[in-house]
């Protein structure tokens, strides 16, 4: 979406907004709060939904750099609306997200400044901190990369106490990667690509069928997983870092797609892309190490290994069952049936 922001229209009244958000403001900062002025802009990082870019002035003088998320339905973009799966949108997802686990703690994500919620005129409107840094997928000093693998490791260990009440109302919003989640991915992986401009390549179409075979394997592994909260799309166009003078703020955005699952999915994904096997290994080596020895998901280095390698395999799955026709953008396009294949062999499926 990025290039074509220039020809995204607002679908949100001025007045609405400014009274909402003093009503958000007032909740946040304990107080009364008025809205002296309010520019308004459409953010060039528009991905699923449209956001806008607010510089508030409070009445006291205050100023304040906002991004405003239009998690509502009619917000959401033509290009994503044909493309997005129904089952996965849930407006609520990415705005208790915030409120319910990362505003609990400390991680460098946005601060949140509150969400208007309308059910009845199916209005979810999420405030957030404007973070100015850079997308990782920018940056192509690996030190970055390794840097954010480790901060992964901090968010999944701390988050990892938010699944220990498996029925917890903190979590209860999230997708939960169970049986049935892993097993709509490749039953419509497989008709996609018979049915799809693939289906001329008979060799995509045998092996797409041959991994249908034996993915019971692979949904039985996922499940043995430890779980964790996870930011569900972990990839570097969704990760700002902010380079400070002794350290980075790590910062990803858009958790549309927060669930609870196995955090190596989170790695599967940051390790995506056009790397080398060594330079993926060295990221995946930075996250292990920095686990403590006390979790879960620090169980031998080997074990942890094939473990990714069974979330990567997934991730191509799911990628490949996402949408008939879909392709992702230039830059982080990538052949996922082919990644499949060479997962499910080092699997030895």
């Amino acid at each position: 979406m990025r290039g074509e922001w220039l020809q995204i229209e607002s679908i949100v009244d001025g007045a609405e907004l400014h009274c909402a958000l003093e009503e958000e403001l007032s909740r946040c900062f304990g107080r009364k709060v008025e809205v002296a002025h309010l520019e308004r802009r459409i953010s060039e990082y528009c991905s699923s939904f449209i956001i806008e870019e607010l510089d508030v002035t409070l009445g006291d003088g205050t100023k304040l750099e906002l991004i405003f998320k239009d998690l509502s339905k009619a917000a959401l973009l033509t290009n994503a609306g044909q493309i997005k799966p129904t089952f996965v949108y849930n407006p609520l997802r990415e705005i208790d997200t915030y409120r319910r686990v990362l505003s609990q703690h400390q991680l460098g994500t946005p601060l949140f400044y509150g969400a208007f919620v309308d059910p009845e005129e199916k209005l979810y409107w999420l405030f957030l901190e404007r973070v100015k840094p850079v997308l990782l997928w920018q940056m192509g000093d690996l030190d970055f990369w390794l840097e954010t693998a480790r901060w992964l490791a901090g968010m999944h260990t701390y988050l990892i106490r938010e699944t220990e009440i498996r029925e917890s109302q903190d979590i209860a919003h999230l997708l939960k990667y169970d049986e049935r989640f892993y097993r709509r991915w490749i039953h419509q992986a497989v008709p996609f690509i018979r049915e799809g401009d693939q289906s001329l390549d008979r060799e995509a179409v045998v092996a797409i069928e041959w991994l249908a075979a034996r993915y019971d394997r692979v949904i039985e592994h996922m499940l043995s997983l430890p779980i964790t909260v996870i930011h569900g799309e972990f990839f570097a166009s969704n990760i700002m870092v902010d380079i400070g003078n002794d350290y980075s703020r790590i910062c990803p955005v858009d958790w549309e797609m927060a669930a609870v699952a196995p955090a190596n999915v989170d790695l599967a994904s940051l390790t995506s892309g056009n790397w080398t096997q060594a330079q993926k290994n060295a990221m995946a080596r930075a996250y292990y190490e920095a686990l403590p020895d006390f979790s879960p998901v620090k169980c031998g280095w080997r074990k942890f290994q094939i473990n990714l390698e069974y979330c990567r395999l997934h991730q191509a799955v799911q990628w490949l069952g996402w949408s008939p026709g879909w392709t992702p953008p230039p830059e982080h396009a990538q052949d996922w049936l082919k990644e499949a294949m060479r997962c499910a062999k080092r699997l030895m499926l």
